[in-house]
């Protein structure tokens, strides 16, 4: 059976019988693979991106721009592999999991998965009922309820084929990067901080560590690196080497081109945080005190905007969410529940949170910390199987990768040890 959204195979059958043939212009080809990426750079633009960004921006200025710029950096090489491994083997990472490992070990690899996928869900079923809060002023539980029956709405789109997804999603990233334009515009930053500080390195201040830290889970996300590994098999139409090979080039500049966009609204939200928030003396403890007080510093068009964009970022995210928690499931160990049951059953914890009235802001940067803890482990996974000859074949993963990919671990693992430490 040919798979959903099959793309013909770029050696046609003409082709084969040594007739030429004219092939397609190769920006056209380029068009039929995008797509993948944009869905998982939504996980990167999230509401937990929102609350550690506001947090990082408002508390310590322009300083912690480069942890956006090198989170991106590690987020591109880890999609890059997680691609390539899906594209290679044709099986996503946790059903390569649950070949290379044994049952026991994958029992607890989907346990640990699952928990990532629940603290992300939890920021992104917020940020989506914010969302609607801040924009329409219905009481939060209304909020949730409507934020439920959207996410229901897109999640029931993939039944038409992923590409209906991929549309509805990359709509979504627009509309949340035309918000923080808006937003910027207005913020009037200081150009040179932003580049001094992108560019140069610097920890504040000790309690800095723990939003640097949120801001690197909340950029980097492990739900997505198995979901990736997943996404790229409806383009997966040529089974030769050569074949793949091509897919994987046509998905490393859709991956360049989608990551990008993440890195410059992820940036954008802390230029604005700084430039509006920490320049007028504004501590910002909650994501309704951010919006409101956009609107005396810069204007109604500003809050609007940043409202709008908190929406979009919690409608895609939850979506996205919901696919990487059936692809982390599936895979490890089997089991297949109904997705509109798995976003009733994610709601529950946010709509305990809400009720009990806690920090939304606070739930939310921890969130992202509790992924960060999290995020070695599909890491470790993917570079056990990608440097596995047997299975990848000509992909397997060169010394130069293995090194980056363990180089990039350490880090994280460090970083997490430095938490610790410091909040003892």
């Amino acid at each position: 059976m040919r798979p959903e959204n099959y793309l013909p195979s770029p050696v046609t059958a003409a082709e084969k019988n040594g007739k030429p043939v004219s092939r397609p212009r190769k920006n056209f080809a380029l068009f039929q693979f995008l797509g993948p990426a944009f869905v998982v750079s939504v996980a990167y633009i999230d509401p937990g991106n929102f609350a550690a960004n506001i947090s990082g921006g408002s508390r310590y200025n322009y300083s912690l721009i480069w942890v956006i710029l090198w989170s991106n950096l590690i987020a591109i090489f880890l999609q890059t592999m997680s691609a390539k491994l899906g594209i290679a083997t044709g099986k996503s990472l946790p059903e390569l999991c649950a070949r290379e490992f044994g049952r026991k070990a994958n029992w607890a690899f989907w346990a640990i998965a699952e928990a990532g996928a629940m603290a992300t869900d939890l920021a992104e079923f917020f940020g989506g009922a914010l969302g609607v809060y801040l924009l329409f002023r219905t009481p939060m539980w209304l909020s949730c309820l409507i934020t439920g029956a959207l996410s229901f709405i897109i999640c029931d789109m993939e039944r038409y084929g992923q590409k209906i997804v991929e549309i509805i999603i990359a709509a979504l990233v627009a509309a949340i990067s035309a918000a923080y334009l808006i937003d910027i515009f207005l913020a009037k930053p200081d150009w040179a901080q932003v580049a001094l500080h992108t560019l140069v390195p610097g920890i504040p201040g000790k309690d800095a560590v723990l939003i640097a830290v949120g801001m690197l889970g909340a950029t980097v996300m492990p739900h997505v690196i198995y979901l990736h590994s997943h996404l790229v098999q409806c383009r997966a139409a040529e089974k030769s080497d050569s074949g793949k090979a091509r897919h994987l080039r046509m998905e490393k500049i859709d991956i360049i081109i989608a990551m990008n966009v993440a890195f410059l609204v992820n940036a954008a939200m802390v230029v604005v945080s700084a430039a509006v928030f920490y320049r007028n003396g504004v501590a910002v403890d909650t994501i309704e005190q951010a919006h409101s007080s956009l609107t005396p510093i810069l204007g109604p068009l500003s809050s609007g905007a940043f409202g709008a964009a908190l929406l979009a970022s919690g409608l895609s995210s939850s979506a996205v969410g919901t696919m990487a928690g059936q692809t982390i499931m599936r895979g490890f160990v089997g089991l297949n529940i109904p997705v509109q049951l798995r976003r009733v059953l994610t709601m529950i914890p946010a709509m305990t949170i809400i009720l009990l009235g806690i920090n939304l802001i606070s739930a939310l940067v921890w969130s992202q910390v509790v992924l960060s803890f999290i995020l070695p482990v599909p890491i470790i996974q993917m570079l056990v199987i990608a440097g596995k000859r047997g299975v990848m074949g000509r992909f397997v993963n060169t010394k130069a990768v293995r090194a980056a990919g363990v180089v990039i671990t350490v880090l994280i693992v460090a970083l997490n040890l430095v938490l610790i430490v410091t909040a003892l």
